[in-house]
């Protein structure tokens, strides 16, 4: 749990907050002391999240949006900034898992994992990165948070696709920060092993049971876990920058 206070005056996005990792990381980063907005496109869950922040003594902002829509990314954005000004805090973690074999030509699958694991962070991405330089040039803390995976470097049969969607997310977090660095704004990349969460249930019985499988002998983190790493990095000193962090189950090599 955050320390409260250590996140004070800080105004955070976190995307795909409805569950799992992006749920309990605006629950870290309201314990700290940030005000919270949750963007997902299931807004009855964002709802309850938003009472459990502010029944904790949080604060937050439930924005029902769709990062496959620019559209709706602006007008996410928009809302935030009525309601708590400038943005200075993004968690990039919205995503998709599926199996899609090659020789399948699941054209769609592939289609739907790169619109929303990478061009949906790209449409996160350029809708606040100017809050983000902004806040900076004020002597502000800016953080850009990017949750990919360790499938980044990975191999996987059945995953290519959604192994190359989380290759693009860390290679263009470690090319914003050359972009952005320079502007003391804060790129972390941060490449998840196993973790207990929802994508699972995007996958059919059979790739479910052969994930489950592969976990059985290693266990998997808690997104709370996972929470914290993002929390640690976005409460270093203003010149201190988590670059890259990869957490994984201890067994899971």
């Amino acid at each position: 749990m955050a320390d409260r206070g250590i996140l004070v005056d800080r105004v955070a996005v976190v995307t795909g907050a409805s569950s799992g990792i992006g749920a309990a990381t605006a629950l870290a980063l309201a314990a700290g002391g940030a005000r919270v907005a949750l963007f997902a496109r299931r807004g009855d869950r964002l709802g309850e999240l938003a009472r459990e922040i502010e029944a904790g003594g949080g604060t937050a902002l439930a924005v029902e949006v769709d990062v496959t829509s620019s559209e709706s990314v602006a007008a996410g954005g928009a809302a935030v900034r009525e309601a708590f000004g400038r943005v200075d805090l993004v968690v990039n973690n919205a995503g998709v898992m599926l199996a899609a074999p090659i020789a399948e030509v699941r054209s769609g699958d592939w289609a739907r994992m790169v619109d929303l694991n990478v061009t949906g962070a790209l449409r996160v991405i350029g809708e606040f990165t100017p809050d983000l330089i902004a806040a900076a040039a004020e002597g502000g803390v800016a953080d850009l948070v990017d949750i990919s995976s360790v499938a980044a470097h990975a191999v996987f049969a059945d995953y290519a696709v959604y192994c190359a969607t989380k290759a693009a997310v860390t290679h263009l977090s470690a090319n914003l920060r050359v972009e952005l660095g320079p502007k003391d704004v804060r790129v972390t990349n941060v490449e998840p092993g196993f973790v207990e969460s929802e994508l699972l249930t995007h996958l059919d019985r059979g790739a479910a049971a052969e994930v489950e499988s592969w976990i059985e002998g290693t266990g998997r983190l808690a997104a709370e876990e996972v929470a914290d790493v993002v929390v640690y990095a976005t409460s270093r000193a203003r010149h201190v920058n988590m670059r890259q962090i990869v957490v994984m189950p201890t067994r899971q090599v």
